[in-house]
């Protein structure tokens, strides 16, 4: 279902502060309609595969690794790393390419950034694809921490094994806690069995390698570190901050990507979104979890991008 594999025709280091620097890239058509890739996690990065899903000959496909993701340095940061600033260097990367509008493309945790860069400048945005929602709300972390036991038992008492007995009753503080510690013997434990725990639960069905490439230091890291500051600060987000932003981006066309049967992100979140957006089709995938690259995902995901070329032609002529 994927375009075949490309490399960027142009790349770089976008200086953000005195510590930051983002990787961007971009590729497929110079002069085609802007999209914009946002990746997953926080704390994840951009994969060479996902450059694959936008049509070469017709998109200018932008993606950049957040601040302390990916080839964004230095990595795993967590100092100035807020979604505030996310949504600025969002902005500052946009005016350097000189782009005026561009689709937005987000999914996981992407989604919850690309509402709170639409919704902050409306005006940068010409539609939306969203897959997985996650909505940044208290009860949404609570579930990744302790609701997706309830279909995954076996992984969560793997999950929680790095954390003592007695400690179990904040189980994101004393994450947090082993996280940002400067000693190996407490991080590397807590992130790659962080790491695990998310890949556990990602897909419909269990794929071994994708849970051992989670699990290993390198990735993991970042990832857990990341995710878990952000959690312990409520994403940065006030309380339902998303959905009562929608009257800002109703006007915007949208469609949202949801498996069924999605863990991380369950569908309750997809339905609250659609029903206060009436410009967003809700497209809910059967027989599918949270992975994109689950087949019927990205069959849908790879649908909506060609559906959207119509539109975006009539916009930009």
């Amino acid at each position: 279902m994927l375009y075949p594999a490309i490399a960027p025709y142009a790349s770089g280091m976008l200086r953000l502060d005195e510590l930051h620097q983002m990787y961007w890239e971009t590729c497929g058509r110079p002069d085609g309609f802007p999209v914009l890739y946002l990746h997953g996690g926080p704390g994840d990065g951009c994969a060479p595969m996902c450059r694959q899903l936008f049509d070469p000959g017709f998109y200018r496909a932008v993606l950049f690794d957040q601040r302390g993701s990916g080839r964004s340095v230095p990595r795993g940061e967590l100092s100035a790393n807020r979604t505030d600033l996310l949504v600025q260097d969002i902005e500052r990367l946009r005016e350097m390419l000189g782009i005026e509008r561009w689709l937005v493309f987000g999914g996981s945790w992407g989604s919850t950034l690309a509402l709170a860069y639409a919704q902050a400048h409306p005006e940068r945005v010409c539609g939306m694809i969203l897959r997985g929602i996650f909505l940044g709300r208290p009860g949404d972390i609570d579930w990744f921490l302790h609701g997706m036991a309830r279909f995954f038992p076996d992984a969560w008492t793997r999950f929680i094994a790095p954390i003592p007995a007695d400690e179990r009753g904040d189980l994101l503080s004393a994450y947090y806690r082993r996280l940002i510690s400067n000693d190996p013997a407490d991080y590397l434990p807590a992130c790659q069995a962080w790491g695990a725990w998310e890949a556990n639960c990602v897909s419909l069905l269990p794929r071994a390698d994708a849970v051992e490439r989670a699990a290993s230091a390198y990735l993991a890291l970042p990832l857990a570190r990341i995710e878990a500051h952000y959690f312990v600060n409520r994403l940065f987000l006030q309380p339902d901050q998303l959905l009562q932003g929608l009257g800002r981006i109703a006007h915007l066309p949208a469609c949202i990507v949801q498996g069924r049967y999605d863990v991380i992100c369950p569908p309750e979140g997809a339905f609250a979104l659609a029903a206060g957006w009436p410009k967003a089709e809700l497209c809910l995938v059967e027989a599918a979890g949270h992975s994109m690259w689950e087949p019927a995902v990205l069959a849908a995901l790879m649908d909506r991008l060609e559906r959207f070329k119509l539109f975006l032609t009539r916009v930009s002529a």
